[in-house]
């Protein structure tokens, strides 16, 4: 599991995104680039980085689940995942 201050700082990061959205978008469509370059760097949604909703896992995740692979796995052999099966042939 991922330490609580990197998850917390990606929450703080998602917040600030939400937050200047309008204003980046503004500011973008006039081509008012020096007032972009003054707002915070971590309200650039290119700054986000998806991961896992449980465990805070930065790699393999699976955008369809929201979860990492491992975590996937996990829940699907307990079947914890509706629709999802091992597959057998």
């Amino acid at each position: 599991m991922a330490r609580k201050a990197v998850i917390a700082r990606e929450k703080k990061r998602e917040r600030l995104v939400a937050k200047y959205a309008a204003k980046r978008a503004e500011l973008k469509a006039n081509g008012d680039y020096e007032a972009l370059d003054k707002l915070p760097k971590n309200a650039s949604p290119v700054r986000l980085h998806n991961r896992c909703k449980l465990t805070g896992r930065p790699k393999g995740y699976m955008r369809k689940f929201g979860i990492s692979r491992v975590t996937f796995r996990e829940m699907a052999s307990q079947g914890k995942i509706p629709g999802v099966t091992k597959a057998s042939w």
